[in-house]
């Protein structure tokens, strides 16, 4: 049996002004649903700064409140923060083994956070991860491209999208939106 968690979908839209993030609730471990309703995002920095992972949930929990302890140090300037997070991630033993990646934004920036040291400031407001994530980013292609939906309308509808292919997906979204 396959013992490793599997995927989830994060996206985060920026859109008329607005930013939002948006997650589907399932956790797998192998083949199995364990659960339908957990929440992958959080927000930060009193609410400033929302985040949301992709992985393992114990390591991207850890990676959370390193990031919110890198968003302290350096006074909620989220650029400087999750450089520092990926360096850190990068280079120290124990972080570079775990298995997530992150999305973080605020009012002006969005960014994809990985293990690499990769920090990736994405293109057309759309940022997204996970296993459902490349099939989230297609449809919110299309709906920035051809409606005028809402930042948070477009997340949950693009991860809507995304749960009726991908497996390790469900509909149970939860949004955040600043």
């Amino acid at each position: 049996m396959d013992n490793r968690f599997h995927g989830t979908t994060i996206v985060a839209i920026r859109r008329g002004g607005s930013v939002a993030i948006a997650g589907d609730g399932q956790v797998t471990l192998g083949q199995t649903v364990i659960k339908h309703t957990a929440v992958k995002i959080r927000r930060m920095k009193g609410g400033e700064v929302l985040a949301g992972f992709a992985g393992s949930t114990a390591d991207a929990l850890t990676l959370f409140d390193k990031f919110e302890a890198k968003l302290e140090q350096f006074r909620g300037n989220i650029t400087r923060a999750v450089v520092e997070l990926a360096k850190d991630w990068r280079t120290d033993k124990i972080l570079r083994r775990l298995e997530a990646l992150l999305i973080a934004v605020d009012r002006e920036h969005s960014f994809i956070i990985s293990g690499n040291g990769d920090v990736i400031e994405p293109e057309e407001g759309i940022a997204a991860i996970g296993s459902g994530g490349p099939f989230a980013a297609a449809a919110a292609k299309v709906l920035m491209r051809h409606t005028d939906l809402s930042a948070k309308e477009t997340a949950v509808e693009a991860l809507k999208v995304a749960s009726e292919i991908c497996v390790y997906t469900n509909d149970r979204i939860s949004v955040e939106e600043l």
